[in-house]
Order: C-alpha cells, then sequence, then structure tokens
C-alpha cells in the first residue's frame, strides 16, 4: 500500500480541512445561544474591560440534533479533562444541575 492509498478516505470516512487562517482560532469568553423550532444559534463574543459593546467573532448555527451532540461531546471532554485536571471552577457560581427549567431548593 503506498502512501496516496493511507489519505484516501476509508467507505464511511471524510477529510476535514483546517486552513491556516481558521487553525488561528478567534478567542471569545462570552457565548449567547437562542434558538427556534428548526435551528440553535450560537454567537461567540469577546467582552474586554473598559469596551461598553461586546464584539461577536463567530456565528454557529446547528440543527437541534447536531446542539444536542454538541452538548453530549462537551460533557464528555469536561468530564474527560476534570479527570486528568482538577474540577473547572466557576467563580462566584452556586453548583448546579443541568436542567431544563429552574427549581428553587424546597420546590418540587
Amino acid at each position: 500500500m503506498n502512501e496516496q492509498d493511507n489519505n484516501k478516505p476509508q467507505p464511511g470516512q471524510f477529510q476535514i480541512e483546517l486552513t491556516n487562517d481558521v487553525a488561528q482560532g478567534s478567542y471569545a469568553n462570552f457565548a449567547i445561544i437562542t434558538h427556534s423550532s428548526s435551528d440553535f444559534v450560537l454567537d461567540f463574543a469577546r467582552v474586554l474591560p473598559g469596551v461598553p459593546k461586546a464584539q461577536v467573532k463567530s456565528r454557529v448555527i446547528l440543527a437541534p440534533e447536531h446542539a444536542k451532540r454538541l452538548l453530549m461531546a462537551l460533557q464528555e471532554n469536561i468530564v474527560r479533562y476534570e479527570r486528568e485536571y482538577g474540577a473547572i471552577k466557576i467563580p462566584n457560581q452556586e453548583p448546579r444541575t443541568i436542567a431544563p427549567f429552574n427549581v428553587q431548593k424546597g420546590e418540587a
């Protein structure tokens, strides 16, 4: 088998191209998530001290199924990260679970 054969995708696989400009990434420290019945929209923004307006740097639009796959992939990777490096701490935030609604203590 030659090197050219190794670069060909196998059945059921595909290649992903990462261009140099995209590989540099874009820093974001704020995300806004909205949705409709057919799409989830994730806006990634950069909030800087002393700047009154956050600038959206990237927008990703996902089908609901892909949004759920993203949620599961993030959850899995956070678990792996915390197993290796320790718990990720979010300052000034009370512990909570991911739930579809807010349930106050003492409510059922």
